[in-house]
Parts: C-alpha cells; sequence; structure tokens
C-alpha cells in the first residue's frame, strides 16, 4: 500500500488545500492507502508524493486536486 505525503507550505497559508487533497485520496482510497500525511514546509512548496515518488510539484503542474488523486491511484495495488 502507498504512502502518501502532501508537504505544503506553512507560511504561504496552504493548510486548507492540503486538507482538501488529503480529504480527496482518503476519500477515493479508504484503506488502499496506508497513510496520507501533512508535512509542513516553506519557500512556497506544495508537493504530493506517493512512495518517495512526486506526482504532483505547484512548480510544474496546474493544481487540480482531481488530476492529483488520479497520479496517487497509479500506485495504488501496484506491486513492488
Amino acid at each position: 500500500m502507498p504512502r502518501v505525503e502532501i508537504e505544503y507550505c506553512v507560511p504561504c497559508g496552504m493548510l486548507e488545500r492540503a486538507q482538501d487533497v488529503q480529504a480527496a485520496i482518503l476519500e477515493e482510497f479508504g484503506t488502499e492507502v496506508e497513510s496520507v500525511a501533512l508535512v509542513t514546509g516553506d519557500g512556497g512548496v506544495f508537493e504530493v508524493r506517493a512512495d518517495g515518488e512526486v506526482v504532483f510539484d505547484k512548480e510544474s503542474d496546474e493544481f487540480d486536486v482531481d488530476a492529483i488523486v488520479e497520479s496517487v491511484g497509479g500506485h495504488v495495488g501496484a506491486t513492488a
């Protein structure tokens, strides 16, 4: 089961956005993911990682909750 991390910029006020992504992932995959952790950061960061692989980075991707959930889905059910 994949571990998902959502690293977000605290000073930028991105907590609510991170919580929205977290809730959407949990709603879609439930017990198919091991965890969906919020990781505090700064410097404008907003990254979503599944098993250490970046699946979303605000520097290069347009923010879309559904697209992020779909990207995480590529790791759900995958075997190592």
